[in-house]
């Protein structure tokens, strides 16, 4: 089992939104942002390091997280697609005088993630086995929230495009604990999913 203060969590907020419209960082969840939304659900598990990584729009959403206590870490190439995203993060622990023996990958856009979960990701993860911890999708798919031990993070830190992290999970498939969370994992990406998912 991982301890909770060696495993820093990287809150992924850089994307432009495209497809929103609008910067989706900010949409309103009940009666919060979805950041501050990921951000209170990752404060709950205890963990000590939390960061999260901001991109597009940076200027106006860190001026939301000055009461936070959270770090911020800007990708000027969140162009690039999320994968440069988790590099950013790596290449923050890795360069960080703190002892972190995993990084809690986690998006800005699944709400419907919980705290219960990713603690239960905690709970599966054994440090120092190279193992990786993921989550189940609903269409037969693996991805974020990800587990990865610190012998990834160099592999992490090179890596870019919008397929994140899958090309090295699927790499090392052999490391990987896969987890079915007792929620539909939904990303919202467009104003329709927005709409259709807040309402629940």
């Amino acid at each position: 089992m991982a301890h909770s203060s060696h495993i820093a969590i990287a809150i992924l907020a850089a994307g432009v939104s495209t497809r929103m419209g609008s910067p989706k960082q900010l949409l309103k969840w009940g009666e919060k942002s979805l950041m501050h939304h990921a951000i209170e659900t990752s404060k709950a598990t205890k963990t000590k390091e939390i960061f999260i990584v901001l991109g597009a729009n940076h200027e106006t959403i860190s001026s939301e997280l000055k009461e936070t206590n959270v770090s911020i870490i800007i990708n000027y190439e969140w162009r690039q697609g999320l994968g440069k995203s988790i590099a950013c993060a790596a290449r923050f622990v890795m360069d960080s005088n703190k002892r972190v023996d995993g990084l809690l990958v986690v998006l800005v856009d699944q709400p419907f993630v919980t705290t219960s979960f990713l603690k239960n990701m905690l709970t599966n993860f054994g440090t120092d086995n190279k193992e990786i911890v993921a989550t189940h999708y609903n269409d037969y798919k693996i991805g974020a929230p990800a587990l990865f031990d610190k012998t990834y993070f160099k592999a992490l830190s090179l890596l870019s495009g919008d397929e994140g992290a899958n090309s090295l999970i699927k790499k090392h498939s052999n490391f990987v604990k896969i987890l079915k969370p007792d929620f539909k994992n939904y990303d919202i990406d467009t104003p329709e999913d927005y709409k259709n998912l807040s309402s629940h």
